[in-house]
């Protein structure tokens, strides 16, 4: 039995890249995930994009060797904006943790690409 793929979904429109999931019909509650019920509150879910911005949770660069990958690698968990929480691949060496971050493109291994947002303001 194939193990599902735990990277959340994907697409692009209009040249922006969003994060297809849920919110909870009920208490709005957003997830990445593809579970038939809302996690907090049990109530059905309806589809929902997210994205394309969102402010950096955690980051870091893995200089270890990782299967199917070449290190170093730069991960960093984006809280989209009214959204969930995701696992995206960075452009930069390191996103500061609440830094804003968009996401730009999908790698070609499947996974989300986020870049830093430039403010201008305290740079």
């Amino acid at each position: 039995m194939e193990e599902p793929d735990p990277r959340p979904r994907v697409v692009t429109r209009g040249g922006e890249v969003f994060v297809v999931g849920n919110r909870c019909t009920t208490c709005r509650y957003p997830t990445a995930s593809t579970t038939p019920r809302c996690p907090v509150c049990g109530n059905p879910l309806e589809v929902t994009e997210f994205g394309p911005e969102g402010e950096v949770f955690a980051s870091t660069r893995l200089h270890i060797a990782v299967p199917g990958y070449t290190p170093p690698i730069s991960v960093a968990y984006l809280v989209l904006d009214d959204g969930p929480r995701v696992l995206v691949h960075t452009s930069e060496d390191l996103i500061p943790v609440g830094s804003r971050a968009r996401l730009v493109a999908v790698t070609d291994r499947g996974n989300p690409l986020a870049c830093a947002v430039h403010t201008g303001v305290g740079e």
